[in-house]
């Protein structure tokens, strides 16, 4: 089933919704141009944060509800289940279901790794990646550089009142076993993921407080853990691609951004100077002109993007 705010055009302004593999797809359209699909992160995060009107304004945007975050969206084996492949096979469905030819995507934190495997594995449906605040790998070399990070963090804002909360948000991470875990922790975490929360706090604390999740394990149905590394993939990388990061991320920092650019042949670098892990928050002017200007200097000939 397709339904929409208005008619059965997939591109129409709104809602769609549609059955594909046993659940329930679905995703919402704001703006006019070049078609742009933006994957947010987690994975287990609801797709509102991503919402970038700025960048409706130039591109057709088409905010992807990641499978799994809605009830009528889960696998069989939720929480299990959610791999990279898995959600890139639902991307490949939707890509062909908006009868577009090849579109740009647009990958947030986990949304990045989903959207480099699907630019290494169905290339023929991009025209152009946005890797905004990913990184070649997980595990524990990650997983290290996260952990200097957030000491970083804690060295500049020692003796805040609100940093206990934020360390204590951390070290639940590895104990969530449930969507009201995933919420807490998420939100918990979250002053750590700006360049300056605190000192912005009246304008961001309703966007902490905005924040949906839900668990999911990042293993597969077998319990494997869906480990990454890209390192030697993304030198082969056809599609063109756009890095970005913000100077302040503890969880997917400078350091990621830079060697994505640097694996990746010909991509572009764009470092967020004010931002943390939300760039198209914190700095959305330089975000929006980056990313219109990469869509529309590498769409197709013809202007279908």
């Amino acid at each position: 089933m397709t339904t929409s705010a208005a008619h059965t055009d997939p591109l129409a302004p709104g809602t769609h919704t549609y059955r594909t593999d046993g659940v329930v797809q679905s995703y919402h359209v704001h703006g006019t141009g070049p078609v742009c699909l933006a994957h947010s992160g987690g994975p287990g995060i609801f797709w509102e944060y991503m919402r970038t009107p700025a960048l409706e304004e130039h591109l057709t945007m088409v905010y992807v509800e990641p499978v799994g975050t809605a009830e009528d969206s889960r696998l069989a084996s939720h929480p299990h289940g959610y791999t990279r492949e898995r959600y890139s096979g639902f991307l490949e469905t939707l890509i062909d279901r908006l009868g577009v030819g090849r579109v740009h995507l647009l990958g947030h934190s986990h949304g990045a790794f989903v959207a480099a495997y699907h630019a290494l594995h169905r290339s023929g449906q991009l025209a152009g990646v946005v890797l905004y605040e990913g990184a070649p790998v997980t595990g524990p070399e990650h997983g290290e550089e996260a952990g200097r990070m957030v000491e970083a963090f804690v060295a500049k804002h020692t003796g805040h009142p609100g940093l206990p909360d934020v360390l204590a948000a951390f070290g639940a991470m590895s104990n969530i076993s449930s969507d009201e875990d995933t919420v807490a922790v998420a939100r918990g975490v979250l002053p750590s993921y700006f360049a300056d929360y605190w000192g912005n706090e009246e304008w961001l604390a309703p966007v902490r407080d905005a924040v949906r999740a839900v668990y999911i394990s990042g293993l597969d149905e077998d319990l494997t853990p869906d480990v990454i590394d890209d390192r030697a993939t993304l030198k082969g990388l056809t599609v063109p691609a756009l890095v970005i990061v913000g100077r302040h991320d503890v969880i997917c920092g400078i350091r990621w951004g830079r060697e994505l650019a640097e694996l990746i042949p010909d991509s572009r670098l764009l470092v967020l100077e004010n931002s943390g892990h939300m760039g198209h928050i914190e700095e959305p002017e330089r975000f929006t002109a980056a990313v219109r200007d990469f869509v529309r200097e590498t769409a197709p000939a013809g202007g279908a993007a």
